[in-house]
């Protein structure tokens, strides 16, 4: 069985990965489509009669979760050809304003489940398959106000791009998207009772447009997807400027 996966498919980029994914005509015997929400999957199969869809109401944060998403696997045996991870979630605001709790949280689903669902995803992936990892442009250097969140993604990029070093002999296609902000449910939870910073406001991006060009760039085989101008000029630019003259700017923004 041929199957694709997509995490945080109920909303966000998850979404709109769903969506791209069934433009494509994959020929995939099943999409799995894994989110927390599952009145929101079941819409999928009620939208795309013509393709089976696989509901799996997972917690990515409950090992109980995992441990069926593990069974799941192993008594289906799949062939996975594409493999799109969206889950993930920031809370804005200065670390002594946020829970410690929620803190965890965010490392919990941001950086552990990556791990996790990489590993046991791995065994039973396609030679050529396709992998997405939705990390942000946050993870280029330190946010104030968002240093947990940043951090997190700062970890994805790194640890996707080992994982494309360590896979090349499987020949599987490996991008890490690092967008801006995207006008998404995303920036609504993140800035609940914070505003968005100035900045961010400035470059706030479509996600169908991020999707597509994180699409086009995993077939073209590249490592890291920046979406816009803008962003493509802040990535440049953190590799160049000290990460103190950001630091500076963005700890005046409120």
């Amino acid at each position: 069985m041929k199957i694709g996966i997509i995490t945080g498919a109920s909303s966000g980029m998850g979404k709109e990965f769903v969506k791209l994914t069934m433009s494509e005509q994959l020929n995939l015997d099943e999409i799995w489509v894994i989110a927390r929400r599952k009145e929101r999957l079941e819409a999928w199969q009620k939208h795309y009669a013509e393709q089976t869809f696989r509901v799996l109401a997972l917690d990515l944060q409950k090992e109980e979760d995992m441990e069926r998403l593990r069974k799941e696997l192993e008594e289906t045996q799949p062939e996975i050809s594409l493999m799109i991870h969206c889950a993930g979630f920031g809370i804005m605001g200065r670390i002594d304003e946020i829970p410690a709790e929620e803190q965890m949280e965010m490392v919990d689903v941001n950086c552990r489940s990556v791990v996790e669902l990489t590993t046991m995803f791995l065994p039973y992936m396609e030679k050529g398959g396709r992998m997405i990892y939705m990390a942000s442009s946050a993870a280029f250097l330190p946010q104030p106000g968002f240093a947990v969140y940043s951090a997190t993604k700062a970890f994805v990029l790194s640890f996707v791009r080992s994982l494309r070093a360590e896979c090349r002999e499987s020949n599987l296609g490996i991008t890490v998207v690092c967008p801006g902000a995207v006008k998404t449910e995303f920036f609504k939870r993140a800035a609940e009772q914070k505003h968005l910073p100035a900045y961010k406001k400035m470059v706030m991006s479509d996600p169908k447009k991020v999707v597509r060009k994180a699409w086009r760039d995993n077939i073209a085989g590249k490592e890291i997807s920046v979406y816009g101008k803008p962003m493509k000029l802040f990535h440049t630019a953190s590799k160049v400027l000290p990460h103190k003259v950001f630091l500076h700017f963005m700890g005046r923004q409120k």
